[in-house]
């Protein structure tokens, strides 16, 4: 079984290297690939090395405190000495058969310490401060056995976190602080797929990368719980590539190169990553590599100064630690900065998660209860079946099999069967046709009926009320083609007439009107958001008042909302970097924030990403959600993973966020 593991493996990595599948390649293309490849390494000694007089299997020095320090691992447990002092006395001791020692700096000054004790398959992380070795957690590891661990400090989502390599095909992405606050227990906030047999993993916070090795690859995958788990090919064993024996270790340098550790005979390889996720694997890295010896050893670490960093190699039989002074790059390479940190709002509910897989959930749309807000209901397109309706605790009340819907949008008041209804309406994929939902007083949804279109890929929809007497639809499809339908009612069955049409340069998705305003939005996917007069006997003429810059509105711009008031409010999701932007609800459309939907580990409800569709209200919907709620649509459901969901966010919690002088514009 290992065996036919392993050679599905090599067939994966070929396949990815740009390889065809055959074991065999004799072409000269292939043979030119492979040659360039395997000669991309170039040996050459380092700047000195010398032997320390401490025995150890593991070591990490790192000033905490203007104070050079070394914490040691070997056959008693965990021993920490001032560095460079002979015969000095132990600091601080913690017994224990400890491996995988890792390091991280923190905000305060003080230095986070983890390890695995083997023989329980325990956790242990400690903090050095003032002086002190202070315990910080010890925790049983019962989801796998644990090969290597690695910190992640997220600048841009606030939260430490720690990856729990194991050997057999996972890993997982444990939270231990979120906002500068330690959790009471850490939550496991992403399970991750990683190769059999995987050995060593480091993080580049900086960039958000994650490193796992095997034994016949390195890979890149993002660090981010929230984002996407695909993973790209860095490096590959000869003769595809410059690894040459099985990699133990794994560092990161301030400048982003990846630093490998081969196991036996011992070499240093430094990896210069292209941030191209389009690169393959024998196109994307320029290799360095030095000799350590014929020894076998088991592990590394990193100590950075100015313009120096030393290498510290151990063995796993405690020989004295070998130190090595890493020589500049001879690659071109630039420091990175972290990322700018990005405000959060946390969600208080979610609903349930689709029945399938895959990309499911779309849209959702707020129907507000008139005299019992806390029986509101929340609808949402589900795009391979129909409509999902949902209480405010989540539960999913009603499923109705209709078809492809995409988006859903809806108003108040437009008779049906004689009685008074609500109504929402949702772009259906089957049949390119408005599908109509009637929605009772109690929050009972109903279908009825649908009005054809002559669309070809009708894709995005939201609705228009500028009077009580009159309720528009505006439906658009890949085209750029946005339609205008007014809704009629007489008295038992609803109908629809097209009374205008507009276009946008690109594909559109989602959009939405200001009732009092007359407004209409809509997002173009990949360019930014267009207003137009809403009005039926408008001009069809628009203009784009917001532009996507790749830095605070990341395409694609999918779901739109809008928050009536005083200080009207747009909203976007800006999906390509997993945020939502605010703007002012008129001109001149200023930005105002830009936010994240994070972990909530208290109640157990993971953060939000690659949002497609999202609504909110400004009405209450009763405890919790007293001054309205922001729905969001979460494209990767975790903690567990499962299927997609909607996240419910308070929207006091977003008005919360805003600077005091954009409170009131």
């Amino acid at each position: 079984m290992k065996k036919m593991m392993l050679t599905a493996a090599i067939s994966s990595l070929l396949v990815a290297c740009g390889a065809p599948q055959s074991p065999v390649n004799s072409s000269p293309k292939f043979k030119a690939e492979a040659a360039k490849n395997a000669a991309a390494t170039v040996a050459a000694p380092l700047a000195s090395a010398s032997k320390l007089s401490i025995a150890a299997h593991h070591l990490v020095q790192a000033e905490v405190a203007g104070q050079q320090l070394q914490f040691v691992l070997d056959k008693q447990g965990l021993t920490v000495l001032a560095a460079g002092l002979a015969n000095t006395q132990p600091l601080a001791t913690a017994s224990g058969n400890f491996v995988r020692l890792t390091s991280q700096a923190l905000a305060d000054g003080s230095l986070l310490l983890a390890a695995m004790e083997a023989d329980t398959q325990s956790l242990h992380l400690w903090r050095w401060q003032n002086g002190q070795l202070q315990p910080q957690l010890q925790q049983v590891i019962n989801s796998r056995v644990v090969e290597d661990l690695c910190f992640y400090q997220s600048s841009s989502n606030q939260q430490l976190s720690i990856f729990l390599l194991g050997g057999r095909g996972g890993a997982d992405q444990l939270l231990l602080q979120q906002s500068g606050n330690w959790l009471q227990q850490p939550v496991v906030i992403r399970e991750l797929a990683v190769p059999y047999d995987s050995k060593a993993c480091a993080v580049d916070a900086n960039k958000g990368n994650l490193y796992v090795s095997e034994p016949n690859a390195i890979w890149r995958y993002q660090a981010e719980p929230e984002a996407d788990e695909g993973r790209e090919l860095v490096q590959v064993t000869q003769p595809f590539g410059a690894i040459h024996a099985e990699i133990v270790a794994l560092s990161v340098l301030p400048d982003s190169t990846l630093l490998a550790l081969e196991e036996q005979p011992a070499r240093l390889l430094r990896i210069a990553v292209s941030s191209s996720a389009d690169d393959n694997a024998d196109k994307n890295t320029a290799v360095q590599s030095w000799q350590l010896g014929a020894e076998a050893v088991a592990a590394m670490s990193l100590l950075h100064a100015a313009d120096t960093t030393q290498v510290f190699v151990t063995s796993e039989d405690v020989a004295p630690v070998q130190q090595w002074i890493l020589p500049a790059a001879g690659v071109a390479t630039t420091m990175q900065q972290a990322a700018k940190p990005i405000l959060q709002v946390q969600p208080i509910a979610q609903s349930q998660a689709a029945l399938q897989r895959g990309d499911v959930i779309d849209d959702p749309a707020i129907w507000h209860h008139a005299s019992k807000p806390e029986l509101s209901r929340i609808l949402a397109t589900d795009k391979r079946n129909g409509l999902d309706v949902y209480d405010l605790t989540g539960k999913r009340l009603q499923q109705l099999a209709v078809g492809r819907l995409n988006n859903v949008d809806l108003r108040y008041g437009l008779r049906w069967q004689g009685k008074p209804h609500d109504v929402a309406v949702a772009s259906l994929r089957n049949n390119n046709s408005l599908q109509l939902f009637a929605i009772a007083a109690d929050g009972t949804v109903k279908t009825a009926g649908q009005i054809p279109t002559a669309m070809q890929q009708i894709y995005g929809l939201c609705m228009f009320q500028p009077t009580a007497a009159q309720i528009y639809v505006f439906v658009n499809d890949k085209s750029g083609l946005v339609e205008q339908y007014q809704l009629h009612s007489d008295g038992q069955n609803w109908s629809g007439q097209k009374v205008r049409s507009l276009q946008v340069k690109g594909q559109p998705e989602g959009c939405v009107a200001d009732d009092k305003g007359q407004q209409l939005f809509v997002g173009e996917e990949d360019s930014g958001i267009w207003r137009f007069d809403a009005a039926a006997d408008a001009p069809v003429t628009g203009e784009q008042i917001l532009l996507v810059d790749g830095k605070e509105l990341v395409a694609d711009v999918e779901g739109l909302a809008f928050a009536p008031g005083d200080t009207p409010y747009l909203l976007a999701s800006s999906q390509g970097d997993d945020s939502y932007v605010l703007y002012q609800g008129v001109a001149p459309y200023r930005q105002l924030l830009k936010f994240r939907v994070t972990t909530n580990p208290e109640l157990g409800i993971d953060g939000s990403s690659e949002t497609d569709g999202l609504d909110l209200t400004v009405r209450s919907l009763g405890l919790g959600f007293e001054q309205g709620a922001l729905i969001v649509q979460d494209g990767r459901n975790r903690m567990p993973e499962q299927g997609q969901n909607l996240k419910y966010v308070p929207w006091q919690a977003v008005l919360d966020l805003l600077p005091k002088t954009s409170a009131g514009q």
